[in-house]
C-alpha cells in the first residue's frame, strides 16, 4: 500500500510525510475514523514510507529491498498485533498464531479490514476477540530487539479498542518510554472504549470518512460496476469503503438486515408473540458483531424516517423495496417517538457490545417497539 493508491486525505498525506522530512515522527500515534475509512491504508502507507530506503517527498520508491517486503506485509521490522479468540487449533491463541491468515485478508480486504470479516476468516464469528496480556508480551519482546535492517521498528496495532483491560499495564512503559526508532501505531473505530491510560501515550491522527468523489475512484479500481450502481452505493454508504460494497452486492449484510428488520417491524405492529418469538430464537444465534450490525441498521431505518417525515425524502437515496418500507413505517417512528426508537437501538448496541444476553436483549427490545407502536396507533 502506498499512499498514491489512497484517494484523497492529501492535507493527511502531507502532514505524515511531513513529519519524517522534518524528523519528527511521534512514536505513539492513534490513527482514529469511522469504520470503513482509510485509516489502516493510511497507516501502513505511512509505515512503509518511514523504512523506504529511496522515498520521494510524497510516497516510497516501490523498488528497495524494504518496500519489496512491505509488499508481502512480511517485513522483519513491521509488526502487526489484531484481536483473536480462541479456536480448536488455538486454545491460548496471540496475534503471531494467524499471522498467514492476517495477511492474506488483509490483500484480499484491499487493505480496509473490517472485524466482522476478520472474525469470519479465522473462524471466530460467535466470539468477541481481543488483544490479550500473551500479545502484550510479544509487543515487549519484539521491541525489546533491534531492529533488522531499516531505521525504524514499527508495531501496528488494529483495533486498539480491543486492548483486554487487565492487559493494558504490560505495555504502558514501553508505550511511554520505547527504544530509540520505535513506532507505535494504534488503529481504532471508538476512543471512547481505548483504556485511558493508552489513550493518554498516543498522539490523535484523526482519519475522516472518505469523500465521495474519492470512494468512487476506489470503487472503480475494485469491482465492475457501472457508474449508476455505483452513485447509488456512493449515497447509501456515508463515506465507507465497506458498506459501499455491501450495498453493491459483494456482501450479503445489508440485504439479509433489511428482510429480517422489514419482518420483525411487521410483527411487532401486529403484536404476533408466536413470530417474534421465533425471531428471537433464530436471531438469538446471530454472532455479536452481525447482531451490532443489525442494531446499525435499525438506526439507518429510523434516520430515514426522520427525513420522510420533516419532507427531506430528496436526501434518501434507498433501494425501492428498501424505501417502500421506510415510507410505510415513517408515520409509526415519528416526531414524538423519534428520540426513543433511536435510544432503544443505541442502547442494545452497547448491550451486545458488553456481552449481554442475546435472547433477554432481542425479546426486551420487541416488547417495547411493540408498545410505541401499540401508542402510534391510540
Amino acid at each position: 500500500m502506498f499512499f498514491k493508491d489512497i484517494p484523497g486525505h492529501r492535507q493527511i498525506k502531507k502532514r505524515l510525510t511531513g513529519t519524517v522530512a522534518e524528523g519528527r515522527v511521534s512514536h505513539a500515534q492513534l490513527f482514529l475514523g469511522p469504520e470503513g475509512n482509510a485509516k489502516f491504508a493510511l497507516a501502513l502507507a505511512y509505515a512503509r514510507y518511514i523504512n523506504c530506503r529511496d522515498r520521494t517527498t510524497e510516497d516510497a520508491c516501490g523498488k528497495c529491498s524494504s518496500c519489496i517486503k512491505f509488499d508481502n506485509l512480511a517485513h522483519p521490522d513491521l509488526h502487526f498485533i489484531y484481536p483473536v479468540a480462541s479456536t480448536k487449533e488455538y486454545k491460548d491463541p496471540k496475534s503471531v498464531d494467524f499471522i498467514a491468515e492476517w495477511r492474506q485478508y488483509i490483500r484480499d480486504s484491499h487493505y480496509y479490514p473490517t472485524l466482522n470479516q476478520w472474525y469470519a476468516t479465522i473462524g471466530i464469528e460467535k466470539k468477541q476477540g481481543t488483544i490479550n496480556a500473551k500479545d502484550c508480551s510479544e509487543i515487549n519482546k519484539k521491541l525489546s530487539y533491534k531492529s533488522y535492517e531499516s531505521e525504524y521498528k514499527i508495531m501496528i496495532i488494529w483495533m486498539a479498542e480491543r486492548l483486554y483491560y487487565a492487559a493494558a499495564p504490560k505495555i504502558l512503559k514501553i508505550l511511554e518510554e520505547p527504544p530509540d526508532k520505535t513506532l507505535f501505531i494504534l488503529i481504532s473505530e471508538n476512543k471512547d472504549q481505548i483504556v485511558n491510560t493508552i489513550l493518554s501515550r498516543t498522539q490523535i491522527v484523526s482519519i475522516p470518512k472518505i469523500e465521495n468523489d474519492d470512494l468512487s475512484r476506489l470503487l472503480r479500481v475494485h469491482t465492475t460496476y457501472g457508474e449508476n450502481e455505483i452513485s447509488n452505493a456512493l449515497n447509501i454508504a456515508e463515506g465507507s469503503y465497506n458498506s459501499a460494497l455491501a450495498y453493491l452486492g459483494l456482501s450479503e449484510s445489508e440485504k439479509q438486515n433489511f428482510d429480517v428488520f422489514r419482518k420483525w417491524m411487521r410483527n411487532c405492529y401486529k403484536n404476533d408473540l408466536i413470530e417474534i418469538d421465533g425471531f428471537v430464537a433464530e436471531n438469538a444465534r446471530r454472532t455479536r458483531e452481525e447482531l451490532k450490525s443489525f442494531f446499525k441498521y435499525g438506526l439507518k431505518v429510523v434516520r430515514s424516517s426522520m427525513f420522510i417525515n420533516f419532507y427531506l425524502e430528496r436526501n434518501l437515496a434507498l433501494p425501492e423495496d428498501e424505501y417502500a418500507f421506510v415510507k410505510n413505517i415513517s408515520p409509526y417512528i415519528n416526531p414524538t417517538n423519534i428520540h426513543v426508537f433511536s435510544g432503544l437501538f443505541e442502547e442494545a448496541h452497547n448491550h451486545v457490545e458488553r456481552n449481554a444476553n442475546a435472547s433477554v436483549l432481542l425479546m426486551d427490545l420487541s416488547l417495547k417497539i411493540m408498545e410505541l407502536f401499540h401508542q402510534s396507533k391510540a
